[in-house]
């Protein structure tokens, strides 16, 4: 496991980029496992800065996104097709018949999950995964639990992950307490990961995953096992290590 310490967040998200520059230009037609939520949004503008400047070409790329809330469909500002829609999609040339989100308004959650993890398959599992990282461990919307789950599934959202959510919605009520995800044997499957997180609110929750034991009760920590993973924090979320 490679860490790398940054300044501060536009730094963490300048070095995020880089990264998955990287993996683009070294092979154009990467699969690139993507993630939503507030920590990955600088990564994303300064992509989208290098390819208008081109310096990338996103022609060849696809994506898998890791989860998107159940009941959501992609018109919902809410929706994490939404979201990479605004935050990526709509401002580089990729091909989005090759962005692929799970189908939150698919009501069958075991139909839903068993096609989407037969579309991640289908591309042979992403080259690199990008993850960010929630206050109480969960990568994706694999939250803390008994045991890893090893494919895509549908999640009971825990009460913090709902409350952190609820400052994207107009009340409490609204903010879904389902979602498909990437199961986090799907997510050990990729080749690379890219850990990113920001924030002295971060700081804890970063080193038991790191430097803890590696258990389901913090699921990131599961990432100490993988042959090939990179963090990149800011002094912040450093902060405890």
């Amino acid at each position: 496991m490679k860490i790398i310490v940054t300044k501060d967040y536009n730094d963490m998200s300048r070095k995020a980029a880089n990264i998955i520059s990287a993996q683009i230009i070294t092979k154009p037609n990467c699969v690139l496992g993507l993630a939503t939520g507030s920590t990955p949004v600088g990564t994303y503008a300064q992509l989208v800065e290098w390819y208008k400047k081109g310096d990338l070409d996103f022609s060849q790329v696809s994506t898998v996104n890791l989860d998107e809330y159940r009941g959501l469909d992609h018109s919902n500002d809410q929706s994490y097709y939404y979201f990479m829609m605004n935050n990526l999609f709509k401002h580089v040339n990729i091909d989005l018949s090759r962005t692929n989100v799970p189908d939150g308004t698919n009501p069958d959650p075991v139909k839903a999950c068993e096609e989407y993890e037969e579309i991640v398959k289908s591309y042979g599992g992403a080259d690199l995964q990008l993850l960010g990282l929630g206050h109480n461990g969960h990568i994706g919307f694999n939250e803390p639990a008994d045991e890893f789950p090893n494919f895509t599934h549908c999640v009971d959202l825990t009460e913090s992950t709902i409350k952190a959510n609820a400052r994207f919605f107009e009340k409490i009520e609204d903010v879904p307490t389902q979602a498909y995800t990437m199961g986090i044997g799907t997510i050990m499957r990729a080749k690379r990961i890219l850990l990113i997180a920001s924030g002295a609110d971060k700081a804890e929750a970063v080193k038991k995953a790191l430097q803890g034991p590696v258990m389901p009760q913090m699921p990131a920590s599961i990432l100490q096992l993988h042959p090939d993973v990179t963090v990149v924090l800011d002094e912040a979320a450093a902060s405890l290590l």
